[in-house]
């Protein structure tokens, strides 16, 4: 190996160690910042009682929330798409954005009882009616081509 070649290995590696550093660090920074996020959701949290209208992800631009709050987010996330929530809370309908843990759980066109703090749905608690939700997912490309292969093969389908 010649001796340029060497220089340039030396300082790539050199380049990388240094970013993963501050990648470590940034990834710190990030978690204590997410950790009192949660510490003051937390402590305005509430349970309200709520009839889900309807469920969506949708860009933050178009779900209808107050404009103070699509000014506050970054540029960036404004177009990213967010876990869409309308439900009649007492007498007004309002939107809300649901934690994208709990939104497959999230009943549409029930009555439940949820955990939230400010316009945040954190948990989904009790259900009227039946106890567990209908849980539907979609199934993608790939496994429906598989599907459709496998009955036309007349084996039975993997689950």
């Amino acid at each position: 190996m010649s001796k340029t070649a060497l220089i340039i290995l030396i300082v790539i590696s050199v380049i990388l160690i240094a970013g993963i550093v501050i990648l470590y660090f940034l990834g710190k920074k990030a978690q204590k910042r997410q950790a009192e996020q949660e510490e003051q959701m937390a402590a305005h949290k509430q349970t309200v009682s709520m009839l889900i209208i309807d469920k969506k992800r949708m860009k933050i631009k178009e779900s209808g929330l107050p404009q103070a709050i699509i000014e506050q987010t970054p540029k960036l996330m404004r177009g990213t798409k967010l876990p869409v929530v309308k439900a009649k809370v007492g007498p007004q309908i309002m939107t809300l954005v649901c934690d994208e843990k709990i939104f497959d759980k999230v009943p549409v066109k029930k009555e439940v009882k949820a955990v939230v703090s400010g316009i945040y749905i954190m948990d989904v608690k009790g259900f009227r009616g039946s106890n567990t939700p209908v849980e539907t997912k979609k199934k993608g490309f790939f496994k429906r081509a598989i599907e459709a292969a496998q009955e036309k093969a007349g084996a039975k389908p993997v689950k």
